[in-house]
């Protein structure tokens, strides 16, 4: 649940097709096109300023142009024109937030924004309010790069009707905000019980929440799972988050995601910098509760499930061995040749679980499974393997317009051979090439015959380097993404 107080305020304000210099303290920011043409139509009873803006814009200028004068302070942004524009949604995102970067930190408290299309203004807000995304609960000494920004008025017709489309830019940010929140916890912090207790919170806005303890996971049989926490000091548990906002007795659509809140390697242990980014081994969890979220905050009229399994793989005394045979909830045996490989007994047990007694309509898992996919992919796209063709083009089309982006992978039988074993149904590693493959298939073994599809986020869930709409760390990868496909698949 998000503190209001953490996001950019963002207004929506009506205008009388004019620019009024109100304060000294505003930033206007206007709209030219390749051909160094004045997009806003605003100035249409100021031509005075038309003209001095206009000759401002010259040939060589560039994207984001900054004009301080007697007549205002003007950020003059390059844009595609509108019949370009939907062609992908994270453009407009990416826009604005490179509008917030430019005004940050030059000392203005408001940007003053001067367009008339919904469509636009909520793109252009909702990529604001991801690049003004900040964690610094644990800083004591602030920065002294000190952000008087505070404020951001959409000056545009029909404000009152463009400011309730905002509450799904709201609602997205939240979400977003949520997963970027728990990637960037440290592990002494989040642990498997406080990762529980905060998707309890989500209650608040009508989701049920059930959280499974070490106990209830003995006795469904969830043994894949529990061995892989068997080293830690902390309990493992799984959470049940449930959005039932559609007809009673319809499938749900569910998500699944690994949360192994800290990855030391377990027994076949992570050379030391090799673990320190390990906190975000649970990414895949974090996405689903911030979808979780962000479907809960706009109260769709739909069926969605999230599940979550949550455990740490340490080392100790009882931890488990390469070499020993565990089994999962299917009663499909598996051996354990490295405990490095742990994520997908975690997500074993819960698409077996949830295909049993979920009963979705389709099943998709996300987690930060294997190192291969960032040989393979880098931190570009997310790796795509799924059993349906259906819902496998749902997810690319839904990551090239949210900005999410996936690429399908593989699963054929001659990747699947390389994970059988003499000793058990199958090994939880394959051989030295296709890594990212062989996890799939793996998990491809415990679905029956729902559609299901698993991305592998592990080069997309942290990035070390900022872009326009994403800090620098947790990137809350995947809520834009999957919000985008349960509207394009249910055709709301």
């Amino acid at each position: 649940m998000q503190d209001k107080k953490r996001f950019l305020n963002i207004d929506f304000e009506e205008h009388d097709n004019s620019i009024n210099i109100i304060k000294v303290d505003d930033v206007h920011v206007l709209f030219y096109s390749e051909k160094n043409d004045l997009l806003s139509k605003n100035l249409s009873k100021n031509k005075n300023l038309l003209f001095f803006l206009k000759n401002n814009i010259t040939i060589n200028s560039s994207n984001f142009l900054i004009i301080r004068s007697e007549k205002g302070t003007f950020l003059l942004v390059k844009r595609k024109l509108q019949k370009d524009i939907k062609a992908t949604d994270n453009y407009l995102e990416e826009l604005g937030g490179n509008i917030y970067n430019s005004c940050k930190n030059i000392g203005f408290s408001n940007i003053r924004i001067y367009e008339n299309e919904p469509y636009i203004n909520n793109k252009i807000a909702l990529g604001i309010l991801l690049s003004s995304y900040k964690f610094s609960n644990y800083k004591k000494i602030k920065s002294k790069k000190k952000e008087t920004l505070n404020k951001v008025t959409f000056v545009c017709i029909g404000s009152k009707e463009i400011s309730k489309k905002f509450e799904e830019v709201m609602s997205i940010a939240k979400g977003v905000y949520t997963a970027r929140d728990l990637v960037w916890e440290p592990a002494n912090i989040l642990f498997p019980e406080s990762f529980a207790k905060r998707c309890s919170q989500l209650k608040k806005i009508g989701v049920k929440v059930t959280v499974f303890d070490e106990a209830k996971l003995k006795k469904i049989g969830m043994e894949a799972l529990l061995s892989v926490g068997r080293g830690s000091r902390k309990p493992s548990k799984v959470v049940v988050m449930e959005w039932l906002g559609g007809k009673p007795n319809v499938a749900p659509m569910s998500f699944i995601g690994k949360g192994v809140c800290f990855d030391s390697g377990g027994l076949s242990l992570k050379p030391p910098k090799s673990m320190e980014d390990m906190k975000w081994d649970m990414g895949g969890a974090a996405t689903v509760t911030g979808l979780m979220e962000t479907v809960a905050s706009l109260k769709l009229k739909l069926n969605i499930v999230g599940v979550i399994g949550l455990v740490e793989n340490m080392p100790d005394g009882d931890a488990q061995r390469p070499g020993d045979v565990v089994k999962s909830i299917s009663g499909q045996s598996i051996e354990v040749l490295n405990t490095d490989a742990e994520g997908r007994l975690v997500l074993a047990d819960l698409l077996s679980w949830t295909e049993t007694n979920i009963k979705p309509e389709f099943m998709i898992n996300l987690a930060t499974l294997t190192g291969a996919i960032i040989v393979s992919l880098g931190s570009v796209r997310a790796g795509l393997f799924s059993n349906n063709k259906t819902i496998s083009e749902c997810i690319f089309k839904a990551g090239e317009k949210s900005g999410e982006k996936v690429w399908e992978m593989p699963v054929d039988d001659e990747y699947d051979q390389l994970i059988n074993t003499e000793i058990a149904d199958m090994k939880n590693i394959g051989g030295p090439g296709a890594g990212s493959i062989t996890a799939a298939c793996f998990l491809k073994r415990h679905v029956e015959k729902t559609p299901w599809a698993h991305l592998d986020i592990a080069g997309v869930t942290w990035k070390s380097k900022s872009s326009p709409t994403i800090p620098s760390g947790g990137v809350g990868w995947g809520v834009k993404m999957l919000y985008q496909l349960i509207k394009d698949y249910k055709n709301i």
